[in-house]
């Protein structure tokens, strides 16, 4: 594995509004060591999500290159591109993104059916990463049964069950309250130092970024190296 879990490199996004351009990021230049908590904060607008979602391999730079795990993004084909996601990358986002009908383990499971893992070797999957958050005596629940801060430790499980190189989590706190943002937040900290999970992480929040081990900001699209946070 490489030392990097991810470089950015002179990369810059440009949206078109009818025949405006729109930019987003412009000359963004970040590394990811491997086994990193980083938080990305920054004002409504400055970019983080679409930084995230270019690390993910979701969308595409207009120019400059990304690396995840000594990999180009940049050569691969879509379909390259989705297999690539689905053996390193684990996507937590803010509003869960669980499926109604499905229980919290059928939910989980998903990223395992593009596996060639037999059926009892997904439901030991399932059963280690809900066991992980904290949710094993929930699994036969569906989402609404489920405190919101539950459906995120579940989304959460289904990020880690590929044991994926990297965790991208997109605002994992912003729709919770204090106490289940507080569990979601030790809870990525535990990934981070006893499961050695890489992890970025999108907030405005100054609390769930002081989790991280480092922070930088995004303004307007640039990007701008922050205090450390302690850990």
């Amino acid at each position: 594995m490489s030392e990097l879990a991810v470089r950015v490199s002179q990369v810059a996004k440009t949206y078109y509004r009818d025949q405006t351009p729109v930019p987003v990021l412009e000359h963004i230049d970040l590394t990811v060591p491997t086994g990193e908590f980083l938080a990305l904060m920054g004002p409504s607008g400055s970019g983080k999500s679409t930084l995230l979602n270019l690390i993910a391999g979701i969308d595409r730079p207009t120019a400059g290159t990304i690396e995840v795990a000594g990999q180009s993004l940049a050569g691969l084909s879509e379909r390259a591109l989705a297999a690539f996601r689905s053996r390193h990358i684990g996507f937590i986002f803010q509003l869960y993104n669980l499926i109604p009908v499905l229980s919290a383990s059928e939910n989980v499971e998903l990223p395992l059916l593009l596996t060639h893992l037999s059926r009892a070797e997904r439901a030991q999957h399932v059963r280690a990463a809900l066991d992980i958050v904290g949710l094993a005596d929930r699994s036969d629940h569906l989402p609404r049964q489920l405190s919101g801060g539950q459906e995120q430790r579940v989304a959460i499980a289904r990020a880690i069950v590929t044991d994926p190189t990297l965790l991208l989590a997109d605002e994992p706190t912003g729709d919770l309250d204090k106490k289940n943002e507080e569990e979601v937040l030790v809870l990525l900290q535990r990934l981070n130092r006893e499961f050695k999970k890489t992890i970025v992480m999108v907030t405005h929040d100054p609390k769930a970024a002081a989790c991280a081990g480092r922070t930088v900001q995004l303004e307007k699209g640039a990007l701008a190296v922050a205090p450390v946070a302690a850990g």
